[in-house]
């Protein structure tokens, strides 16, 4: 998906509303409605009910959808997050899970650490540290709550990629 004016973007529902905020609204809401549900014969996009439909099959619990959100120019939106390790250069991640809106368009999202097969933090740096390697996106197969939040403005981003169903064990 791109776009040239993000703030005056077509919904898929008509008007001129931010799609990105309403994808994420909607992520929200079946994060909301999670319930542990033996099966999802649907494709996989970020509307894929119920949570878990990411997932085939969906055959685990799951109450998060883990997303990434892209920049008006297509690279990956990153935040950085307290890595209990200590300070260090890796504690930069590109996936997040809604939390809350705080009104329209801004949300509130928590930053996930990236995990690889062995659930080891994937640096996803280059080698200098001065910004995203997107070949180490590649490691990445699990994700687990830093304790970061963050809040944004979802009329900043042009697209947004679903990439999991997974259980974080979030107690909201």
């Amino acid at each position: 998906m791109s776009c040239s004016n993000c703030s005056d973007v077509e919904s898929f529902g008509g008007g001129h509303r931010n799609c990105v905020c309403e994808v994420v609204r909607e992520i929200k809401r079946i994060q909301d409605a999670a319930t542990n549900n033996d099966c999802n014969p649907c494709g996989f996009t970020c509307f894929s009910e119920p949570l878990g439909g990411l997932v085939s099959p969906t055959r685990n619990q799951a109450d998060t959808r883990v997303f990434t959100l892209l920049t008006k120019d297509g690279t990956p939106f990153f935040s950085t997050f307290l890595d209990e390790n200590g300070p260090d250069c890796d504690c930069v991640s590109v996936f997040f899970r809604v939390n809350d809106f705080v009104d329209d368009c801004c949300v509130t999202l928590s930053v996930l650490r990236p995990l690889n097969t062995q659930k080891q933090e994937v640096d996803l740096l280059n080698e200098y540290g001065t910004g995203l390697n997107l070949r180490k996106l590649c490691k990445v197969r699990h994700f687990e709550l830093t304790g970061t939040c963050i809040t944004v403005d979802l009329r900043c981003f042009c697209g947004i990629n679903c990439i999991a169903d997974v259980f974080l064990d979030v107690c909201d």
